[in-house]
């Protein structure tokens, strides 16, 4: 009965999908001429971006003390101002100071980093599983314990194009009129050309989602930068990555393994909603294979 409902959802969402249809936030997306993180949607990339801030201030403290050093010995002990140089050889307090400061440094840093490294690799159980796969050059999906499993290409490459888009001028690899309006009506914009996908990897707001990673060919590599996570997929491994998405939103990341000549056309597009739209999107995908777009269940959730 909930699967007749569901596809009834389904029909209607798709004959009123322009009025009813609401666009995620895209939140995770790189900037032009950016220098700072993403913004952090999950508790290991707060904790990541905070731990690089303790180590730049860390990183910048040696180096001023180094440069001063340097300054004052290259004035204090020029050849104009000590003429005649010292003939010792050891000097016990520097010697202890300078083993014993970096010491110090590093038990500070590893206290502090150590935490984060163990949050990352110690893997709770998962409200939603699923195993990734990298091939040259796209990624496969498969919901563990559900039936649902499907691939994912950049908008833009071969496989996207369909006949109607060729004869409106869009050509592969290209941005053009026609190429603009195909990423519009998957519900993206301009700016995310090279980064936008035909299908995405959907989770709801709020759960644990564990990714099982791994390789078809090469090795590829899986990340998310506003997430906080990054997992090689090498092949006949299988590693796993987690996180706990704070906010809804569609987030981009790359393949970040160079994996071959369309390395560059690897995106991973993540939306995260709200359960309800996830639970309905869950239920008519496994009847169309992936393809159903989550935007027809937002403005429902």
């Amino acid at each position: 009965m909930r699967k007749i409902s569901m596809l009834t959802g389904l029909m209607a969402s798709l004959l009123a999908a322009p009025a009813i249809a609401q666009d995620l936030e895209v939140v995770g997306r790189p900037h032009q001429g950016g220098l700072g993180f993403q913004p952090a949607a999950t508790e290991l990339a707060r904790d990541l971006q905070w731990l690089d801030g303790m180590l730049l201030i860390i990183i910048t403290a040696i180096t001023l003390l180094v440069v001063a050093l340097m300054v004052f010995a290259f004035i204090r002990f020029n050849r104009r101002a000590n003429p005649t140089p010292a003939s010792f050889t050891h000097n016990t307090p520097i010697e202890v100071a300078w083993t014993i400061g970096p010491i110090i440094i590093l038990v500070v840093i590893g206290a502090f980093s150590l935490p984060v490294l163990f949050k990352q690799q110690e893997i709770p159980e998962g409200d939603v599983v699923i195993k990734v796969t990298g091939y040259q050059w796209y990624w496969g999906y498969e919901y563990v314990g559900e039936d649902l499993a499907y691939d994912s290409y950049m908008i833009g490459q071969p496989y996207t194009l369909a006949s109607e888009d060729e004869e409106a001028g869009a050509r592969p690899y290209v941005f053009n009129d026609a190429m603009e309006a195909k990423l519009v009506s998957a519900g993206y914009s301009k700016d995310d050309w090279l980064l936008a996908t035909d299908t995405s990897v959907v989770v709801p707001v709020g759960a644990t989602v564990v990714m099982q990673v791994t390789g078809a060919d090469v090795i590829h590599s899986w990340t998310i930068p506003a997430f906080g996570v990054k997992q090689d997929a090498v092949p006949g491994r299988i590693a796993e990555l987690w996180f706990n998405a704070e906010r809804e939103g569609v987030y981009f990341g790359q393949c970040s393994e160079l994996c071959g000549i369309s390395h560059a056309y690897m995106p991973i597009t993540v939306k995260v909603v709200s359960q309800e739209a996830y639970d309905a999107w869950l239920a008519a995908s496994q009847e169309d294979g992936g393809y159903v777009d989550v935007r027809q269940f937002l403005a429902n959730s």
